[in-house]
């Protein structure tokens, strides 16, 4: 049903997925980032979910919107392009609904927010190599499977498209963000701000269940 909760601690669990994802995972986004760009990204990332932790320590969340304001202000805090919006897509998420835990059709909404405003004030859009390539194609896919009411299989599928949209930047030349910088060197490589923001979804997808699956992150391997 669209108008029912997600399972109670959903918000809680994405979070605590989300950082076992990254912890295990940062020196890999770093080394894209290197290859791509100015390779700070790994060090941001770091940076950006040790100050969401010691928010949680502080705020104490006790519902979905707290534990995703707690990531969003991580997230702000940190430099770079990519910290800001991401931080401000984790708000547009945290906003999504003013209960324990949003129903499938508020975090679409949500989903499709964040990637309005990462749009509006990053200035990209798909094809260009960033985050954009994974989030738009997980909108939409959110967005058309609302109303089956069937929200494991919507979120798996809300993850399998934005890994989808990730890998398609192996083989594009960066339009926006640090990558553009450098051209043709960065063509052959995963975007680290798309393979980021796939892992955050597939977080969400595994974190529908009391106890979260563990994330393929294979594809992070992925070359041209």
């Amino acid at each position: 049903m669209t108008n029912e909760a997600l399972p109670a601690g959903f918000g809680q669990r994405w979070v605590q997925t989300m950082f076992e994802a990254f912890l295990d995972r940062t020196e890999a986004l770093a080394d894209l980032d290197r290859r791509a760009g100015d390779g700070d990204f790994g060090a941001n990332i770091a940076a950006a979910l040790r100050r969401a932790r010691e928010n949680i320590e502080t705020d104490n969340p006790v519902s979905y919107s707290a534990w995703l304001t707690a990531v969003s202000r991580g997230f702000l805090g940190t430099g770079g392009t990519s910290g800001p919006l991401f931080g401000m897509f984790f708000r547009e998420l945290a906003r999504c609904t003013t209960g324990p835990e949003p129903t499938l059709a508020e975090f679409s909404q949500g989903l499709s927010a964040g990637l309005a405003t990462v749009q509006r004030y990053g200035k990209a859009e798909v094809g260009h190599k960033t985050m954009v390539d994974a989030l738009a194609p997980a909108a939409e896919t959110l967005a058309s499977l609302v109303s089956a009411g069937e929200p494991a299989a919507a979120l798996t599928a809300t993850a399998g498209a934005a890994v989808a949209g990730a890998s398609t930047t192996v083989s594009l030349v960066a339009k926006r963000g640090r990558a553009s910088y450098v051209g043709e060197v960065a063509r052959g490589v995963l975007d680290p701000g798309a393979a980021a923001a796939a892992l955050i979804l597939q977080a969400a997808a595994a974190s529908y269940e009391e106890r979260p699956a563990d994330i393929d992150t294979t594809w992070l391997n992925e070359t041209a």
